[in-house]
């Protein structure tokens, strides 16, 4: 066969040997050899068995092992040789057969490995949650290489993934936006949910966020009106203030119009608690109380005629306050 002749040829050379290295080799065991048995003659001359004799005999042992090991590796480098050329004589012929091949011929060759790595292509733009690059390699998997199967399968766990990634974080931006609701935060929550229906343009379910802040914002709204007149009513003047300065930022003129009255006799009432209180601090001489309602008045009622009339006390007030707590 024409790769048995081929190996032959390219063996028989290895397996040349240089004289010059031959004779290099034999002198390198003979001359070693030949000086260890004058050794071992000259040492027994003399005496039964002398340090000279012992040096011959060493040296003998010695030269036959290197001898056996020098063998051993030229055996053993020629047989690597042929092994090598072996396998470099195969690689080229399949070379050489690819090189033969066409484009077609090759991709029928390679399907198997080609359909592997485009599955683990597939799997690894998957795992980056990369949907649309996917898709693009599913249809070159069914259309160029005519895994139908293959594709078919993968089209529905990319439709299945990225359904389940959609409303995962979809469920993440609603609820987001639900902790805005909570802590009536109302023009930034009407922002994101704006920004939740750009997001996810294909969720039905998303034109219902910006009516659900506004519905969440009324509600609120009427709780504290509910509140503001339940507290008016009881007499609970220190909560109607509260809630009348939160229910400010809720209401339009108009729709503050029905509170005005209301609200005059909830100011009116605690700007008078306000001013009793002050005025029996300083009675009773609790300096440090009658700094603190003083203050309060003139934050809280700055134009009323109590406010001025605090203002040309406080300083004093202030001073036995300061001494008083030291």
């Amino acid at each position: 066969m024409p790769n048995s002749n081929n190996r032959g040829d390219f063996a028989q050379p290895a397996a040349a040997v240089d004289p010059s290295k031959t004779l290099v080799w034999w002198l390198g065991v003979c001359v070693p050899a030949a000086l260890s048995v004058l050794l071992v003659i000259n040492g027994t001359s003399g005496k039964p068995f002398s340090v000279i004799t012992g040096l011959g005999i060493l040296g003998l042992v010695i030269v036959w092992i290197l001898f056996l090991l020098s063998l051993l590796l030229r055996r053993t480098g020629v047989a690597a040789v042929e092994e090598r050329i072996e396998k470099l004589t195969s690689m080229v012929e399949h070379l050489a057969q690819q090189n033969s091949l066409s484009d077609d011929a090759r991709r029928v060759i390679n399907r198997t490995r080609e359909r592997e790595l485009l599955r683990r292509a597939i799997e690894e733009d998957m795992g980056r949650e990369d949907w649309d690059a996917a898709m693009v390699l599913v249809k070159e998997l069914a259309d160029r290489f005519g895994y139908r199967a293959d594709a078919e399968e993968f089209r529905q766990r990319i439709t299945t993934a990225r359904a389940e990634t959609l409303d995962r974080r979809y469920r993440d931006a609603v609820s987001a936006l639900d902790g805005l609701i909570m802590q009536r935060r109302w023009d930034a929550a009407i922002a994101e949910a704006d920004k939740i229906a750009r997001l996810f343009p294909e969720v039905s379910r998303v034109a219902a966020l910006r009516p659900r802040v506004e519905d969440a914002r009324l509600h609120y709204k009427a709780d504290v009106e509910r509140r503001f007149l339940e507290a008016t009513r009881d007499g609970d003047v220190d909560t109607a203030m509260k809630l009348l300065a939160e229910l400010d930022a809720y209401l339009t003129e108009s729709e503050a119009a029905p509170y005005k009255e209301v609200a005059r006799g909830v100011i009116g009432k605690a700007r008078d608690n306000l001013g009793a209180a002050f005025k029996l601090a300083v009675h009773n001489k609790r300096w440090v109380e009658a700094a603190d309602l003083g203050d309060k008045i003139i934050s809280q009622f700055p134009n009323s005629r109590m406010a001025a009339e605090v203002r040309s006390l406080i300083d004093g007030i202030r001073t036995k306050a300061a001494a008083w707590q030291r």
